[in-house]
């Protein structure tokens, strides 16, 4: 008897690239206020399978799958009227691995977790600590 998943149902499927992550982390961005969108000038969104060592060990992170998204960068609160030159830009780094086994794992379509992911990096340009970020979620409803 036939594994109802065998290779002829499991053909066609296949796990999102780094470049659908882009296309999908664009259309997220593209999706969100101009309000919003307009202080984000200069942002930039990069999509990696998962943080390196480096990364993970400053997040004090347990495995490689415990980080979904980063913002690095100067954000917002801490520019001064002079700006940042000769650094790099800010950046959000969304981790696909992570954020594909978050998915699975629950109910929202995956260009919702990654929408999400993304508001909460932007917040972090904002200069949001991730308890202010939790809270303004939590009024969200």
């Amino acid at each position: 008897m036939a594994s109802p998943l065998d290779d002829s149902v499991l053909a066609g499927l296949r796990a999102p690239s780094l470049e659908d992550f882009e296309v999908l982390a664009d259309a997220a961005f593209a999706s969100l206020p101009s309000r919003f969108t307009r202080l984000c000038e200069g942002l930039v969104i990069h999509v990696e399978d998962f943080p390196d060592e480096e990364i993970l060990e400053e997040m004090e992170c347990e495995t490689e799958f415990d980080l979904l998204g980063l913002f690095r960068g100067h954000g917002l609160a801490q520019r001064d009227a002079t700006g940042h030159t000769g650094e790099p830009p800010n950046m959000i780094w969304l981790y696909r691995r992570p954020l594909l086994d978050y998915w699975a794992d629950g109910e929202d379509t995956l260009q919702e977790v990654i929408t999400h992911v993304l508001v909460h990096e932007i917040g972090h340009h904002f200069g949001l600590s991730d308890e202010d970020i939790e809270e303004i979620e939590l009024r969200a409803g």
